[in-house]
């Protein structure tokens, strides 16, 4: 295949995926619907309700193996081959696809099939998002970009913003199901019906989501603090600039600290933990979208280039630009 031919694929492919996500999206949302004025006895949830649950389970699968034909072919369509991570775009829905991967690979483990609306409405919602604001031809990297610590650095840092991601989508289920669990306290019911009926305990959602943060966060460490700087030194003789993007990523990493620390030494719990962990997905996704687009001093801005999350240098120490 030629190089075009690579990239119509990938563009297909990437088309094709969206469609397929939002087909697992509306499976999702009738299993969802079926349990609005029914009780959830165990009769219902393994009726219409586990049948749409199943559908939409293998359509997310399905999804995501055509979602990877779409980031293998925008690899292959470039001339050298290399790997899809050269530009916001193809961050944007490499990140969705781990997000994909990671909801799977924990699908049976914390039987995650609540969550799936959520999850499949974000990964479509960004695939959108880069396909009509961030498609950008393919095209060889950089100088800059050209090195194998780029794998090794936006691997880390796609991973952990994955999981970042999905803790980020439970803290606000915890903080919803939290508010609805003082209602009906307060009225003296039990909700049987409902999507939130089938959400599990504020309990269960902090820890989950604890746990997604405490698998990102030294993934994150190993991106912002060690694989970043060591690429940096390597291309271009210092380890920190102190650019905004760098700082926004070290910002980042201090909130998450905080956040784990606080909950593992303090106990630190609900509704106040939760809007740290909020905090932190929103310095995570601003030092990657919001200094691309708004910075005007940062050398990592790569709105329209490259978009790597942390610490890429784009400029040599003798000044020229790359």
């Amino acid at each position: 295949m030629t190089d075009t031919q690579w990239e119509v694929l990938s563009n297909q492919a990437i088309t094709v995926a969206g469609v397929v996500y939002f087909l697992a999206l509306l499976s999702h949302l009738v299993a969802w619907a079926g349990l609005r004025q029914v009780p959830h006895t165990e009769e219902v949830t393994t009726g219409r309700t586990a049948l749409f649950d199943r559908l939409g389970l293998v359509l997310t699968a399905l999804g995501g193996l055509v979602h990877l034909v779409g980031l293998v072919g925008r690899g292959m369509a470039a001339d050298p081959n290399r790997v899809p991570w050269g530009n916001m775009y193809e961050f944007s829905i490499s990140g969705a696809w781990f997000v994909v991967v990671i909801y799977l690979v924990t699908y049976k483990r914390f039987k995650l099939s609540w969550l799936a609306p959520w999850v499949v409405g974000v990964v479509l919602s960004v695939l959108m998002l880069a396909v009509i604001w961030l498609h950008k031809p393919v095209a060889p990297l950089t100088e800059a970009l050209d090195s194998p610590w780029l794998v090794i650095h936006v691997v880390s840092a796609v991973i952990a913003t994955a999981a970042f991601t999905l803790g980020g989508i439970l803290v606000v289920l915890h903080l919803v199901k939290e508010r609805a669990e003082k209602k009906d306290a307060e009225v003296g019911r039990e909700r049987t019906t409902g999507y939130l009926a089938r959400v599990p305990s504020t309990k269960v959602l902090d820890r989950i989501s604890y746990r997604m943060h405490a698998f990102g966060f030294p993934v994150w460490t190993f991106a912002v603090l060690i694989s970043g700087p060591i690429w940096a030194h390597e291309a271009w003789s210092r380890y920190w600039n102190w650019d905004p993007k760098e700082v926004w990523a070290f910002i980042t990493w201090v909130i998450y600290a905080a956040y784990l620390h606080a909950r593992t030494t303090a106990g630190l719990r609900g509704r106040v933990a939760s809007v740290l962990a909020l905090v932190g997905l929103a310095t995570l996704w601003w030092s990657f979208v919001g200094v691309n687009f708004f910075s005007t001093t940062s050398q990592h801005s790569y709105a329209e280039g490259a978009a790597v999350v942390q610490v890429v240098p784009v400029e040599s120490s003798s000044g020229a630009s790359s």
